[in-house]
């Protein structure tokens, strides 16, 4: 490849920032030899709650099973609607359909790439019964409007927070906004535990829920046991799943949310120097409410595609070529085959209008750069530099 070539090693998409605190919290760990979920994990629930301002956290295995066990806490089940956005990841999609619901999808703003309220009350419907607010790429969502419409028409608002643990919204931290919020803690979010997630609540019904849902519907306190057996007895009293996080996952949690401010702020430099460096690029900035404070889990750009003479498909592969690995974020959601073939008119747009046209329209220009704590000064350099080789040789002639 030209990047080797150059004597430079790729840069990747991400990479997880990690030292000799989490090495030595899972090293801990594996002295006490004590793997599944215990105190950590139990401790890494209060710091997450305290530190996002909320009473409730329930750390699970993954982002998915954080917005699946969300939606269901929140009595989401069949042939209930779901409003959500099309640029959001894919799991949110499926974490509706796992419970029977339908996914509806209203259209975007093309400069914030999250949901536009005009387009959610276009979509409202009798068999409405929840808002999923997602916050693209750690950017927040323009949380006001939303949040008071629907509490207006008493929708279950859940905060699609998988990109965005550490962001703010008028002072306030994202995930404390919803009656319930689900976050990712995978290797390329703000904080990792290698695979992993959270869903977090102010509401002790809800709490309940999520602890029953997300440890195999069971039981194992007296109080609340329909049978009476001795100190070794449990009961299961719903369908649940088993999606609790093991020891390892806690420590790292712990470590990691020890480091988040640090993370953050590295973050946040990171992003001021792409929007000083790429502003004279033929690019559309993406841009986020006023009075609030982005976590940039990824730095999301929109090619000016009629200032340049190539599109995406010959721009991405041009990047990777001189050695930056990019993304793109997100095909919108209901362009997945699965939802052709699910044949529902409202996410099947075979031989009718796209449901969402503005999200289709923003989608070819979407470019996803990498931006990581670990990422050097260097790194980043070298990622301008490139991207302003591959689109400024490729700029239209006048």
């Amino acid at each position: 490849m030209v990047a080797e070539r150059r004597g430079r090693a790729r840069i990747p998409f991400s990479r997880p920032y990690l030292g000799p605190e989490e090495e030595e919290a899972v090293r801990e760990v594996l002295r006490e030899g004590r793997l599944e979920s215990g105190s950590r994990v139990r401790a890494f629930e209060e710091r997450l709650a305290s530190w996002l301002g909320v009473k409730y956290a329930v750390v699970v295995a993954s982002g998915a099973a954080a917005l699946h066990a969300a939606l269901y806490a929140v009595g989401i089940s069949r042939g209930d609607e779901v409003i959500l956005s099309p640029l959001a990841p894919p799991e949110v999609g499926s974490a509706i359909l796992y419970l029977g619901a339908k996914p509806v999808f209203a259209d975007i703003n093309p400069a914030t790439l999250t949901l536009d309220l005009e387009e959610v009350k276009r979509n409202l419907t009798p068999q409405t019964r929840a808002l999923i607010v997602t916050h693209y790429a750690g950017l927040p969502a323009d949380l006001e409007p939303l949040t008071a419409f629907a509490a207006e028409n008493e929708l279950a608002l859940i905060e699609d927070a998988t990109c965005a643990l550490g962001a703010t919204y008028k002072g306030r931290p994202v995930g404390s906004f919803g009656q319930v919020a689900a976050f990712s803690f995978s290797p390329d979010s703000t904080l990792t535990t290698g695979t992993g997630g959270a869903v977090v609540t102010d509401d002790p019904e809800i709490y309940r829920w999520l602890r029953l849902f997300t440890s195999l519907g069971i039981v194992r306190s007296l109080a609340d046991w329909v049978r009476k057996e001795g100190p070794w007895h449990f009961e299961v009293q719903e369908v649940g799943f088993d999606y609790r996080p093991g020891e390892i996952q806690g420590a790292l949690g712990l470590a990691q949310l020890g480091r988040l401010e640090e993370m953050l702020t590295r973050r946040r430099e990171l992003a001021a120097r792409y929007l000083e460096a790429l502003s004279s690029l033929p690019l559309h900035p993406v841009s986020y409410p006023p009075n609030s404070q982005p976590a940039w889990t990824f730095f999301p750009v929109r090619l000016n595609l009629e200032a340049l003479r190539a599109g995406r498909e010959e721009i991405y592969p041009a990047l990777w070529v001189e050695g930056v690995e990019v993304g793109v974020h997100y095909l919108p959601l209901y362009l997945h085959p699965l939802y052709g073939w699910i044949g529902d008119p409202n996410v099947c747009t075979l031989g009718q209008g796209p449901p969402c046209p503005k999200a289709e329209a923003v989608y070819p220009e979407l470019l996803s750069l990498p931006l990581y704590p670990a990422m050097t000064d260097e790194e980043q350099g070298e990622v301008i530099a490139a991207l302003s080789r591959v689109l400024l040789s490729r700029l239209k002639v006048s």
